[in-house]
């Protein structure tokens, strides 16, 4: 079993940063991936950013250059959010694939104004 708690969401102004963490517990040693997802008032959840076993990293496209995802040997998952726009407005909510199992962090609120 795995288990995932976020922290680090708050309000900040346009153009501002803020970093969100998550830390893990259980057996992550054989995870898949690791990432973040986000969900707007009204809106379906929306993937954000993904770092995978091997490294890799990608991002959604509205986050690429003021986002940057980090992990320490997944007992934690970082966000760092920087030039925050309204838009980036949301919960957010990480997640990890573990042995191909997907379990998720209760969600942390980001609101940005502008």
């Amino acid at each position: 079993q795995v288990q995932l708690v976020e922290s680090g969401g708050g309000v900040a102004q346009a153009g501002e940063s803020l970093r969100l963490s998550c830390a893990t517990s259980g057996s992550t040693s054989s995870f898949n991936a690791m990432g973040w997802y986000r969900q707007a008032p009204g809106n379906q959840r929306e993937w954000v950013s993904v770092v995978n076993s091997r490294g890799r990293i990608s991002y959604t496209d509205s986050v690429k250059g003021r986002f940057s995802i980090s992990t320490d040997n997944a007992r934690t998952v970082s966000l760092q959010m920087n030039s925050l726009k309204p838009e980036d407005t949301a919960v957010y909510y990480c997640y990890a694939v573990v042995r191909e199992t997907a379990y998720w962090g209760q969600g942390t609120q980001v609101t940005v104004s502008s």
